[in-house]
């Protein structure tokens, strides 16, 4: 057999064990270690799994992981994210729709300081869903904000997606960040404009909430005061080079813990909660890293990826018809993978057609978070649907996919808003300053 077919066969078995439940880096690390030792040797397939796994944990630069993921647990606890989601309330809940607006600015805050969307849909679930269900607005509507809002969680930095990219390709990690920010802005916009077209056609799906006057704003925001210090002392002080991006995340997890204890919304046992949080789902994205250069390897030996590349190519429909073919890959990938572990697995494959075709990685990167974001809400795996739908009980899981539907063709117009303006996403990278 040849290493091509050998390359194809692995690829065709992790896809049944995915299909089993296995666990993604579980399935990733068997076939990797099965394919090495095929195509080269078993010692070198256990040389590979053990110098990896002492690699990844020694490189500094991945610190900014479970850090980030700790500020955003920490805001949890401190009730940041209800104190954002009560100031954008106070000034647009008014408006038809307005609460599922205020959601996504809620969505869009907390994502600045979580990195992860599962996070944010949880968080901004808890605290919205029950607001929209007594205004009366429809459960497709109120769901499918949440879900789809969620998503800006691994786009808006820090974003553990644009962590595992940067990992994978060698990019900066700060430098990605920052091409985060106005296509995550601009995806926020599409979402508000998405649910005030929704209302200004039917507005008995979003009734308009409670006025409030200008004192009441004023105190709302400056409960939420903090946690806009926090995301602008953080990704300011990346693109102005006071930090790095491991020092902003440190910066930013120091100021939460202080603010949480000096206003005393973060109690010790909410600081443990926090801490164990943190710990469980960092080793859930260091378990894919560590399958991720298991299989690389696999991969590069079994001649895969240049392969596809070479078919990709060769194919006569132009450098953005490419770019077309791969962005659809993984639009129906994400039908079935969860998100990183579909990254993993294709970054060695498409890069090189990316960089050999003279696109920039970087934008492609946010291109390619974009079409992760729309995996998050597409069936079956849709798993932001189903962690809305842990909150929401009482809305049948069909009328959440329904409900997120507009939100799709919002991220569609955004990807090609992106294609068509690439500065979009380079202009803060290439501006920034270190």
């Amino acid at each position: 057999m040849s290493p091509e077919a050998f390359g194809i066969t692995g690829v065709a078995a992790l896809f049944a064990l995915l299909a089993l439940r296995v666990p993604v880096a579980f399935a990733m690390i068997v076939v990797g270690l099965a394919g090495v030792s095929i195509l080269n040797s078993p010692k070198a397939a256990l040389s590979l799994l053990a110098s990896e796994g002492f690699n990844l944990a020694s490189n500094a630069d991945l610190i900014v992981i479970p850090l980030f993921i700790l500020l955003g647990n920490i805001a949890t606890e401190a009730g940041m994210s209800r104190k954002l989601y009560d100031a954008a309330y106070a000034w647009i809940g008014r408006f038809r729709g307005g609460l599922a607006s205020a959601t996504v600015v809620g969505c869009a805050g907390f994502a600045a300081l979580s990195g992860s969307s599962v996070a944010s849909a949880l968080t901004m679930g808890r605290v919205s869903l029950s607001e929209m269900k007594r205004f009366d607005y429809s459960p497709r509507l109120s769901t499918g904000v949440v879900a789809a809002g969620g998503t800006l969680g691994i786009l808006i930095p820090p974003s553990t997606g644009f962590v595992l990219y940067a990992i994978l390709t060698q990019e900066s990690i700060g430098r990605l960040f920052l091409a985060g920010v106005l296509p995550g802005l601009l995806l926020s916009f599409l979402f508000i404009l998405t649910v005030w077209f929704l209302t200004l056609m039917r507005p008995e799906l979003g009734p308009a909430g409670p006025s409030t006057n200008w004192a009441e704003k004023a105190r709302k925001s400056l409960g939420a005061l903090p946690i806009v210090m926090i995301v602008f002392i953080t990704i300011g002080g990346i693109y102005f080079g006071v930090f790095s991006p491991v020092e902003a995340s440190a910066v930013g997890v120091g100021l939460a813990a202080v603010i949480g204890a000096a206003s005393r919304t973060l109690s010790l046992r909410g600081f443990i909660v926090a801490l164990k949080d943190s710990v469980a789902t960092t080793a859930t994205v260091m378990l894919i890293l560590i399958a991720a250069h298991v299989i690389g390897p696999f991969l590069a030996l079994s001649h895969l990826p240049t392969l596809v590349g070479d078919t990709l190519t060769r194919l006569d429909i132009g450098r953005y018809g490419v770019l077309a073919v791969i962005l659809l890959s993984y639009l129906v990938l994400g039908c079935f993978m969860e998100g990183f572990a579909m990254l993993v697995l294709t970054m060695p494959i498409f890069l090189p057609v990316i960089t050999a075709l003279g696109f920039d990685p970087i934008w492609f990167g946010v291109l390619v978070v974009i079409t992760l974001e729309m995996g998050l809400i597409t069936p079956p795996v849709g798993i932001n649907v189903f962690i809305v739908k842990s909150v929401a009980r009482d809305v049948p899981v069909n009328d959440i996919f329904l409900g997120v539907l507009p939100f799709l063709l919002a991220m569609i117009v955004t990807v090609v808003l992106i294609v068509l303006f690439p500065s979009l996403a380079l202009y803060l990278p290439t501006t920034m300053i270190g």
